[in-house]
């Protein structure tokens, strides 16, 4: 039996036809690849949560500087001996089970202090990030039964953040970097000197390190963030007082969640507002994975921040409040907080030419120029 002959494609058409085919797959995989092992992303989201994260645990220690020893101390009625018990018992290690001495203990608190500001600033990012790490953990473990999915939270990316690149922004580490790079380039002394064969693939295995390492903690931070919603979301849909919008009813008439009683008791007023914001908890919560990938994430995210402010305010949960709104900062890209940097340079550079316009009306402003003899 005869077959009909196949018919004459020009050559581009058959390597399009190929390109679209079997080996798109293999073409996209290699591209995923390549952007997780050639660059890191996110950094200016890495570094809103070291600036983040850095600030929120020195300003909770330093607000409860006065009961440090009743919470972590010597003086706590959950002793250092019985913090020990349970470490053995847990796996878990601190470094304020060392000792019992009481002068350990404030050299203990001075230091998570310094690790805290040193971390927001971003000096010695790589190794302060650990420092923070161990504090952190140590301060959780030895109050963890006063602990709540705030300090939870912290502790986690805290951890997190050790593999990520999150002093490249923003931060004393980039600043000495751009002063060396200049003082290289008014030198004429190129940044990178050439070396050897062996001195190259170092630093290009430390390059690929970096951003690999960064890229995975930052794709565990979003999907701690995106677990942490939708588990919370789910399990609200199980609840009966959820499904029926009086579960922000029972939350405002707890005593334990009434910093201010008088305010509480004037959002429960409006049952019509508060089934609103039960359904819309619940369906915030249980979509937010699903909207990461479009422009409908802004203003989710934006519904969530107002979420969290209201937490804060209205349960006193500060510290549960505060790590959510950075946990969020995360989803955000690079040319958000670079178009921000510009409206704030901009800001600044427009006051600043006000305040210079002012002066220059006032003849008593004058300054003297440096080549004029002043007094």
């Amino acid at each position: 039996m005869e077959t009909e002959p196949a018919p004459v494609r020009h050559p581009r058409t058959a390597e399009r036809a190929g390109a679209g085919g079997p080996h798109r797959a293999p073409d996209r995989v290699h591209a995923a690849l390549g952007v997780l092992t050639e660059r890191p992303v996110s950094l200016y989201a890495a570094a809103v949560l070291r600036i983040g994260y850095g600030l929120l645990y020195l300003v909770f220690l330093l607000r409860e500087f006065p009961h440090r020893d009743e919470i972590w101390g010597p003086g706590s009625p959950w002793t250092p001996e019985l913090a020990r018990q349970l470490f053995d018992q847990t796996g878990w290690v601190g470094i304020l089970t060392l000792s019992d001495n009481r002068a350990y203990f404030e050299a203990c608190y001075a230091l998570a202090l310094a690790a805290s500001a040193l971390f927001a600033l971003g000096w010695r990012t790589r190794a302060v990030s650990v420092l923070f790490a161990v504090v952190v953990a140590s301060f959780h473990g030895r109050a963890i039964f006063m602990t709540d999915g705030g300090d939870n939270l912290i502790l986690l990316m805290a951890v997190y953040l050790v593999l990520t690149a999150c002093g490249r922004r923003w931060s004393l580490d980039a600043r000495r970097t751009r002063l060396r790079a200049g003082a290289d380039a008014e030198a004429r002394l190129p940044v990178d000197r050439p070396a050897g064969g062996l001195g190259q693939h170092l630093r290009a295995s430390r390059r690929t390190l970096t951003a690999v390492l960064h890229n995975c903690g930052m794709f565990v931070i979003a999907a701690q963030v995106c677990f942490l919603y939708g588990s919370a979301g789910l399990y609200k849909v199980q609840g009966g007082s959820w499904g029926n919008g009086t579960a922000l009813h029972y939350v405002l008439n707890l005593d334990l969640f009434r910093p201010w009683p008088e305010l509480s008791l004037m959002a429960d007023e409006h049952d019509l507002l508060i089934a609103l914001a039960c359904y819309l908890t619940v369906l915030l919560q249980v979509a937010f994975p699903f909207v990461l990938f479009g422009r409908l994430k802004y203003p989710v995210l934006t519904m969530l921040l107002g979420m969290h402010l209201g937490i804060g305010v209205l349960m006193g949960l500060p510290l549960f409040s505060g790590a959510m709104i950075i946990a969020d900062a995360v989803f955000l890209p690079d040319r958000f907080y670079l178009a921000l940097g510009r409206l704030w340079r901009r800001t600044v550079r427009g006051a600043g030419s006000g305040r210079t316009a002012d002066a220059s009306r006032t003849p008593r402003a004058r300054v003297p120029a440096q080549s004029e003899p002043v007094g």
